[in-house]
């Protein structure tokens, strides 16, 4: 039981997460917690286990005795999570590089091969779980429990930022083609490589969020 209240609370999360990118909810707004668990069918635990969620990523705020509060992230300080990620990414190749087993080199190369047939299929939700194991693959195999720990809190908090980069036209392919770069320099065992290519493909999923954010708005208008 636990673990569908756990699918469902996904769920609704991620339909939440959309509803708030796509504007059908206001900055600031209060969320209608009877209401919106009686619209997605669901009773209080699970939809109070997805706030806790959208909390997590500062989506919404959770207020005592008041509720949550919708709070869309600013540019600038989704810029500065960015690029915080993509240094830390950076370190976590340059680690693994030296590392990395030749079994998590295959599953890096199982995971690409599942995310190109999401590619195929045109199904971002698919890839961005392939992609969310391709780089957990990589934290776990810089040998460093402290560094991977704190990568996958700041992962978890973009979530769904880097979920949502990925419905840009185009934008599949190319992360694709950023991972097959990763992949290569972690094969040859070169640190610098490994830490250029994975800071240039997290810094790109920033960059790729703000133009939907622009074209979100821009259709809102």
């Amino acid at each position: 039981m636990k673990n569908i209240e756990k699918r469902r609370a996904d769920t609704i999360a991620e339909q939440l997460e959309e509803m708030i990118f796509d504007g059908s909810f206001s900055n600031g707004e209060r969320l209608d917690e009877v209401r919106l668990a009686e619209q997605f069918g669901v009773s209080r635990t699970p939809f109070r286990e997805a706030l806790q969620r959208l909390a997590l990523s500062n989506l919404i705020e959770l207020i005592p005795r008041r509720g949550a509060f919708v709070r869309q992230p600013g540019p600038i300080e989704l810029i500065e999570m960015f690029e915080v990620m993509a240094e830390m990414e950076a370190v976590c190749g340059r680690l693994a590089a030296l590392r990395i087993s030749d079994q998590a080199l295959d599953d890096l190369q199982a995971s690409n091969q599942k995310c190109q047939a999401a590619v195929e299929r045109q199904d971002p939700d698919t890839y961005y779980i392939e992609n969310e194991q391709f780089h957990k693959t990589i934290y776990q195999q810089s040998g460093n429990s402290f560094l991977a720990s704190e990568v996958e809190m700041l992962h978890k908090r973009l979530k769904p930022f880097r979920r949502q980069q990925l419905r840009l036209r185009g934008r599949m392919a190319q992360s694709l083609a950023e991972h097959e770069a990763v992949l290569e320099a972690l094969k040859k065992g070169d640190p610098e490589a490994s830490a250029n290519a994975l800071r240039v493909h997290v810094a790109i999923q920033g960059e790729k969020f703000h133009s939907l954010m622009s074209n979100l708005k821009n259709a809102a208008e």
